[in-house]
């Protein structure tokens, strides 16, 4: 599909889902945790394994079209990531004198977020290993 309008429909309707997922995940994670944003947080780690999942596949040569791609990396894992939301709830907390908590929610998401991409295509590069055993 070249058509740029074919394009942006795909990779809005990924968007469309990566936010209603982020925003399920957040509306569960409040069960568990008023004080602290571990939606956002979590909606960062795990939006960055699943792009590490998907870079990893799209790294092997895996037959994925141009349009998904965009349609699952930009606008699924950019619509369920949250870095807007990350910075203002830090900036919150900075005004609230919770400088501790604005430092190590920043480090931790930071953190967590480089690991589980690694983590996401390190997976990949296993499965592939196992499945060639496997088949082979």
């Amino acid at each position: 599909m070249t058509n740029p309008w074919g394009i942006s429909l795909l990779v809005g309707l990924g968007g469309f889902a990566g936010s209603v997922a982020r925003y399920g995940l957040s509306v569960t994670s409040q069960r568990y945790s008023i004080e602290w944003p571990i939606g956002t947080l979590a909606a960062n780690v795990l939006g960055c394994l699943a792009i590490g999942i998907l870079s990893g596949l799209f790294a092997r040569g895996e037959t994925v079209s141009p349009e998904i791609r965009l349609a699952l990396a930009t606008g699924f894992c950019g619509g369920f990531t949250t870095m807007s939301s990350m910075i203002y709830e830090t900036a919150e907390m900075i005004r609230a004198s919770e400088y501790l908590h604005a430092t190590l929610y920043t480090a931790g998401t930071f953190l967590f977020s480089m690991t589980a991409f690694a983590a996401g295509g390190i997976a990949v590069s296993i499965i592939v290993k196992i499945g060639d055993r496997l088949w082979s």
